[in-house]
């Protein structure tokens, strides 16, 4: 049975799997091609530019993927269960999700400068401030963008199809590239100080800026065809009053209560972050580089962890609609199974390689990739518990609740911002870690938290046999990180000290951990490698 289910979450997901590895790799791609462009060293037009397109990205991953999440497949999955298939519901949850969004992006537009001051520091210049905010002035319109990719991709998750929401995302780095190439031939690269920030002027600032927000544009666009594939005809609907969305709007304001919460530790992260790159600090205490450093954290939680929640949350919104714990409690243990298999590997390949992966991200010296892979350990540390507390949360607002998923985050949100502002005192090329050690602590805490109370809500999570899994995992782990950072040690830095070496030298001594560690883990007895093999052999024999 557990080998049944384990081979229908690899199918479902390998498609989503699949669009985001490549929307990842072309996300690499073009975050070097945007290090090429203006580079990544503090207290530049680097710093300017990632605090005004981090705010809607923060705000999408909080709001459209935190408030969109929690509401429309859940409840999209109950009303298809009314007589016109839930038609009727669906275009009102919609006419008045598109309108929430527009209202919001138009104030959040409105407020660009205000966003930037919370962003960023205080003691930035005048005009690196300015340049800033002309910048968000281009970049805040996402959000709607943002907003209505999520949207019309949960319709289609909730309707089963699970392909087009994961690969809408390489048509935005596709485009975004294109800008990229653009600015380089025409203003050429940000090398010895040619895009310094007084340098700037309305068209260098609208290439970069506007065909970041372009692709943005095009990765919700582009999701209208699917629909309109599987037969989803959108009519606006008003009149919101007694059809049921007052439950959607209950589990919504809970979940906005977790943005704001987030919000302001992140604020206070991003602050500390460039009030560092102020001070002088080399590539390691710049916003940027916790930009690089959290864009290289996410790369495994993207590929496994969201795809394999995409695929569970409808029908673990239908297990938990029917009241069926049972199932509920199978597909989650399955899923965080499978999920930590693959994150104790990037985590122990990471920690092993992040000099390298540092290098061939960002660039630089070899001095700079050690300090930024040094920030990429910090944060690595925390992926397996922030990976499960995202399956967790899945499970709450499966069962329309965004209440726990809150007071989860006061903890977790205090926890950070407490060691965020401790790390402000360490020496300026520490502190960016020092941010990355606190957000793996909120993380642990966060999922500590998360499993106790999902376990008094429905009786059992199967524990027993997900700890027992992930000991097992991080047994491998541990050997094959060894062995990975003994090898990179032996070569020594003259091995990794430009990006093409870099990658060379990272590859092969990937390989070798990850043969390490898949070894360990089949001596171990790691069921879940197992019937994954067994499944992949099946396949092949086809």
């Amino acid at each position: 049975m557990a080998g049944t289910k384990i081979a229908s979450l690899a199918r479902s997901s390998a498609i989503m799997t699949a669009g985001t590895l490549v929307s990842r790799i072309l996300g690499l791609v073009k975050t070097m091609m945007l290090a090429l462009a203006i580079g990544v060293t503090a207290g530049g037009a680097a710093d300017a530019f990632d605090v005004a397109n981090k705010v809607p990205n923060n705000l999408y991953m909080l709001l459209a993927g935190g408030v969109l999440n929690a509401v429309l497949v859940p409840q999209i999955v109950r009303a298809a269960k009314q007589p016109d298939g839930g038609r009727d519901f669906t275009d009102r949850l919609l006419t008045l999700t598109v309108g929430l969004l527009f209202a919001f992006t138009a104030i959040a537009t409105l407020f660009a400068p205000g966003f930037v001051h919370l962003y960023s520091s205080n003691s930035w210049s005048g005009e690196k401030t300015a340049l800033a905010v002309a910048f968000a002035y281009w970049c805040l319109p996402q959000i709607f963008f943002y907003g209505l990719y999520t949207m019309l991709g949960q319709v289609l998750n909730a309707k089963s199809s699970f392909g087009p929401y994961m690969w809408a995302p390489v048509v935005n780095n596709l485009v975004s590239m294109a800008g990229l190439g653009a600015f380089i031939l025409m203003f050429g690269p940000g090398r010895m100080g040619q895009h310094a920030v007084g340098t700037w002027d309305a068209q260098k600032i609208t290439v970069l800026a506007g065909s970041a927000t372009l692709g943005v544009v095009a990765q919700a666009l582009v999701l209208l065809w699917p629909l309109y594939r599987i037969g989803f005809r959108y009519r606006p609907r008003f009149g919101f009053r007694g059809v049921g969305l007052g439950r959607a709007g209950k589990v919504a304001g809970w979940t906005f209560g977790a943005v704001l919460l987030g919000q302001l530790g992140f604020i206070i992260t991003s602050r500390v972050a460039s009030q560092a790159s102020s001070n002088g600090a080399e590539v390691s205490a710049s916003n940027a580089a916790y930009s690089v450093a959290y864009l290289i954290f996410m790369l495994p939680h993207s590929l496994v962890a969201v795809s394999l929640a995409t695929a569970l949350f409808t029908p673990l919104s239908s297990a938990a609609a029917e009241g069926d714990t049972p199932a509920v409690v199978r597909q989650f243990s399955t899923g965080t199974r499978l999920v930590g298999l693959v994150n104790m590997f990037f985590t122990a390949a990471l920690i092993a390689l992040a000099g390298p992966v540092a290098m061939v991200i960002g660039g630089g010296t070899t001095e700079q990739a050690i300090a930024l892979g040094i920030i990429i350990v910090t944060m690595v540390l925390g992926l397996v518990p922030f990976s499960a507390n995202y399956l967790l949360q899945r499970v709450f607002y499966a069962y329309e609740d965004a209440r726990t998923p809150f007071f989860v985050q006061v903890p977790q949100v205090l926890i950070t911002a407490a060691g965020v502002l401790v790390s402000s005192s360490l020496p300026p090329r520490l502190i960016v870690a020092g941010i990355g050690a606190s957000m793996t602590l909120g993380y642990i805490v966060a999922c500590a938290l998360s499993a106790i109370l999902l376990r008094r809500r429905i009786g059992t999570l199967g524990l027993r046999a997900i700890i027992g899994a992930h000991v097992r995992f991080a047994i491998a782990g541990i050997v094959a990180s060894l062995a990975g950072t003994a090898l990179l040690r032996l070569v020594g830095p003259e091995a990794w000290d430009t990006q093409v070496s870099a990658l060379l030298t990272g590859t092969w001594i990937g390989i070798v951990i990850l043969a390490l560690y898949l070894g360990v883990c089949w001596v171990l007895g790691v069921t879940e490698l197992r019937q994954l093999q067994a499944t992949v052999r099946a396949k092949l024999k086809r």
